[in-house]
């Protein structure tokens, strides 16, 4: 008897401690980050990382991924409501160039977004003052877009995104000061993508993120992680009569292999049409101040799937602007189809694109999810990896903090570091570090071999 007493009592022991070795395991699983995530809080001053209270993604302090710079809070008026990463930021005050430097794998595709909310976090606010607070971003050493927070809400969040091929076993962004406001970036996301994904994307060719959208009816303003494993942003689409929604919970699936887009099943179950009553739909999402639309070069991308039961006729023409892209074209019945024009990038100043009824279709067009990019050429080079390495040897053996050291040291040119200088005479190699001077560096100590190792300087 005093056995089978201990064993019950030993039983419900293992139970409980078992089923608590349960809950643990769950919530640890719920809280890691997929691989391969970088998630940057910045500015965030504590020592540890932690977890999102939404998507339960890590986020990091950011110390380890930039040097100098100011940790920065958001007025306290404007905490109250802002995502956890957007209550901090990290501004950058000195230096025309400033660099957070993200490890990666060389030539993985990656989508890297940066997110901005000013919060009046200097007490000037510069947002509101009337004059131009305007900066930029480079990806790596190519300039991709600006931000413009001219007129802008102090709470409201900025956020731009670039799907780019990381060209070495780190991917760096770079805050550039145009004199017209101090620089700052509250939050870097890097999110690795398929080889397959987005085949137009190479080392000479990025893309920058201007819209994407969800149709449908959608609960949230913005759909990402988990329903998007790749934690794109898909922002929901207003609509008022004659817009109408659809919805379904059939399955929709992509073509097997079809692995180019990978829009998210539950994107592609909501879709809208329009009252039978009109013929075109147009999709107007407006060229914001920050590009230059007449030289502007979009690439855009239709997600369709006909989730109409019924399924009589639908049929309709696709145009940029005025150029006809796609004539006749039929959804398949909920089968995804992605339409676009093998990467071609499309002159079209004001951003506009409209779906046209055929005559032979009863039904007006559908459209399920819809995202546009512009093109960030990737010309420059980088310096020569070998002499990148051993420059940085010498900076960490000397302890020198150059406030313009930062980044690539020779590129791009007009940002190359100040004592070096760089061959650019091959165009079509990477530039070499031919001379240094670190005259009135206050240098001590023997000379490292870092130098000896630059194979190509040429004075000291």
């Amino acid at each position: 008897m005093a056995i089978s007493h201990c064993s019950a009592s030993t039983k419900l022991a293992w139970i409980l401690a078992l089923l608590l070795i349960l809950v643990t395991t769950t919530i640890q699983v719920h809280c890691q980050s997929p691989p391969g995530f970088i998630s940057i809080d910045c500015g965030f001053t504590n020592t540890s990382a932690y977890n999102d209270s939404i998507t339960g993604i890590q986020f990091d302090p950011d110390s380890r991924f930039v040097e100098g710079g100011l940790s920065n809070k958001i007025s306290a008026e404007f905490i109250a409501g802002s995502d956890e990463q957007q209550k901090t930021l990290r501004s950058f005050p000195n230096g025309s160039r400033n660099c957070y430097t993200l490890p990666s794998t060389t030539g993985t595709k990656y989508m890297l977004r940066a997110t901005f909310t000013y919060g009046n976090y200097d007490g000037l606010n510069k947002t509101r003052d009337g004059s131009l607070f305007l900066f930029g971003l480079h990806i790596g050493v190519n300039f991709w877009e600006a931000v413009n927070m001219t007129n802008w809400d102090p709470s409201s969040t900025i956020w731009k995104e670039i799907i780019t091929v990381a060209p070495a076993n780190s991917v760096s962004v770079c805050l550039i000061n145009f004199g017209s406001g101090t620089p700052f970036v509250s939050a870097l996301e890097l999110r690795p993508l398929q080889d397959l994904m987005y085949p137009f994307v190479n080392t000479s060719v990025s893309i920058s993120y201007f819209r994407r959208i969800r149709f449908g009816a959608a609960t949230d303003f913005i759909t990402r992680f988990s329903l998007d494993p790749y934690d794109r942003f898909w922002e929901g689409w207003p609509f008022t009569y004659p817009w109408i929604p659809l919805n379904t919970s059939s399955r929709v699936r992509r073509l097997p292999g079809d692995n180019t887009f990978q829009v998210p099943e539950g994107i592609l179950q909501g879709a809208t049409t329009l009252d039978t009553n009109y013929s075109f739909l147009e999709i107007s999402v407006g060229v914001g101040p920050n590009l230059d639309a007449k030289n502007l070069q979009l690439l855009p991308i239709f997600h369709f799937a006909e989730i109409n039961s019924s399924n009589p006729s639908r049929r309709f023409d696709i145009y940029s602007n005025d150029e006809l892209l796609f004539a006749d074209f039929s959804p398949s019945r909920f089968q995804a189809d992605s339409m676009h024009q093998n990467g071609r990038f499309l002159h079209n100043p004001t951003a506009t694109f409209r779906l046209s009824k055929t005559r032979r279709s009863r039904l007006p067009p559908l459209i399920n999810a819809f995202e546009l990019y512009s093109l960030v050429r990737m010309d420059n080079l980088t310096t020569d990896s070998d002499d990148v390495n051993y420059i940085k040897e010498v900076t960490k053996h000397y302890n020198l903090a150059r406030i313009n050291w930062n980044g690539d040291p020779c590129s791009p040119r007009e940002y190359s570091w100040e004592g070096l200088t760089c061959d650019y005479s091959k165009s079509n190699q990477n530039p070499r570090i031919v001379a240094v001077n670190l005259s009135t560096s206050g240098l001590k100590g023997g000379l490292v071999i870092s130098f000896m190792n630059m194979v190509s300087l040429e004075n000291l």
